[in-house]
């Protein structure tokens, strides 16, 4: 029993006290303070006690396979992550090359030809969080269609389709794109409707990094909106952004459009608390930003943690010529403007999610520090919302938009995932020059009514599970 503390039920509703009951993974009672009863008595003065939270955009798909590395997720409170996105997951695709931006997930993970293969390991494996697992266009794309330059032919559409209800088959929540990145660019509006086909009638997740978040994101986020419509799927807009600083308050047009194609479609969107992106090194990209921090680079492992200009000074050349001489390697941007990532953090229709890259040798804060930063900086310093709107965006909301059925709100009878915080203390520890920093004020996650960690020591590494969709 969790004793003394405030609950906060991830439907947006205020706070209570109340104690908190668990019995067999459980929540077995809610109950008036000083009136539940339990073996093992956990004293929580002070303390929020909240559902587990919910990462809607990760890429841990090869982190929840192995459980010797660190817990960034585990560490902020997050008890269930959303795999497989941006177009990139390890299924249905295997082989020892793959190409950026595959290369996030480490290069030598593509060994699950089929996704039922890449579920069964995540069963075995027995992760420290729950997985709900989405299937990736780029992959199946480089499965299927060998020439990606091109659109895909009739046939090639038809194979990645095949390929898309195998995954539903066998436990896919759903399915991401990501055609801004090179593999798919080539990918028209007709592929994507014909792969997303698959979807129909499924109640399936469309999680759509669009093709420009930059000076063409009008036009590209008309793309996913009528690609979700004609899906007839549960559209995420991933990580809503605009970049650049000729873009900057085009969120107010974006979300805008967002929230007039609600009255007709299912769309909802998430975001990650930073102005700054993270994902592979461009050069073209990098020299238009100006301001870049290198993560990594496979020819100069060194310059990992610097920032592109001086490398550029250094070596006495142009900033896309450094960049292309670090090529392959990721990138952290500095790109977005604080009023248009408050705005889209405060719209009532975004889930937080980390987009956080676990293998980068210098990740982007991030991955550490995504959940506390929102309830510590923007709840309770900036003021943005109250904390339990905070939570609610976190637990709740993408719980409803996932279809996690008895998860995301702490009431009876539902799986006890849940995370114990200080309101007044909590925040991100993590920073560009220490991103692997872990949050500050987080007391204890308990994951399916087992202690997973308890005053930042791991107490259980297996507590986890792969989620099922609901039929």
């Amino acid at each position: 029993m969790l004793r003394g503390g405030e609950v906060i039920d991830g439907s947006g509703a205020v706070r209570f006290a109340a104690d908190v009951v668990v019995e067999q993974g459980r929540i077995a009672a809610i109950t008036p303070p000083g009136e539940g009863r339990a073996d093992r008595i956990l004293q929580i003065d002070g303390r929020v006690v909240c559902p587990g939270f919910i990462d809607s955009h990760s890429h841990d798909d090869v982190q929840v396979l192995r459980q010797t590395l660190a817990q960034p997720k585990l560490s902020q409170g997050v008890c269930t992550v959303v795999t497989g996105n941006c177009g990139i997951s390890l299924p249905p695709l295997a082989t020892d090359s793959p190409p950026a931006p595959l290369d996030i997930l480490g290069k030598d993970a593509y060994r699950f030809s089929r996704f039922a293969d890449y579920a069964r390991a995540i069963d075995e494996a027995r992760p420290c969080v729950n997985v709900v697992p989405l299937v990736g266009h780029i992959s199946i794309r480089i499965k299927h269609v060998p020439d990606l330059t091109r659109s895909a032919s009739e046939g090639e559409t038809r194979a990645m389709r095949g390929e898309v209800e195998a995954a539903l088959a066998a436990g896919a929540f759903g399915l991401s794109t990501g055609v801004y990145y090179p593999p798919a660019r080539a990918a028209n509006t007709e592929e994507l409707l014909g792969v997303c086909a698959a979807l129909k009638g499924r109640n399936a997740i469309l999680a759509m990094h669009i093709r420009d978040e930059a000076d063409a994101v009008v036009p590209a986020l008309q793309e996913a909106l009528f690609v979700g419509a004609r899906s007839q799927a549960r559209l995420v807009i991933s990580h809503h952004k605009v970049m650049g600083s000729a873009n900057h308050g085009r969120t107010q047009d974006t979300l805008r459009m967002i929230d007039a194609a609600a009255s007709t479609q299912d769309v909802c969107l998430d975001c990650y608390p930073y102005e700054a992106s993270s994902t592979m090194l461009d050069a073209q990209k990098a020299a238009r930003t100006g301001n870049v921090l290198i993560t990594w680079s496979s020819p100069h492992p060194l310059a990992s943690g610097r920032t592109l200009k001086s490398l550029a000074q250094e070596w006495g050349i142009g900033l896309e010529e450094a960049a292309a001489k670090l090529m392959p390697g990721g990138a952290i941007y500095f790109s977005m403007s604080q009023q248009d990532v408050e705005r889209v953090l405060s719209h009532p229709a975004t889930m937080i999610g980390s987009d956080g890259l676990p293998h980068d040798q210098r990740p982007h804060p991030r991955l550490w520090g995504t959940f506390p930063r929102v309830l510590g900086h923007y709840s309770r310093e900036r003021k943005l919302f109250a904390l339990e709107a905070a939570v609610h965006k976190m637990t709740g909301l993408p719980a409803q938009r996932y279809g996690l059925t008895g998860r995301g709100l702490l009431k009876e009878g539902n799986a006890a995932d849940l995370v114990v915080f200080d309101p007044d203390r909590i925040r991100e520890g993590s920073t560009y020059e220490n991103p692997t920093n872990p949050a500050i004020g987080i007391d204890a996650v308990i994951v399916n009514g087992l202690i997973a960690m308890w005053q930042g020591d791991v107490l259980n590494s297996h507590a986890g599970q792969r989620l099922r969709p609901q039929a």
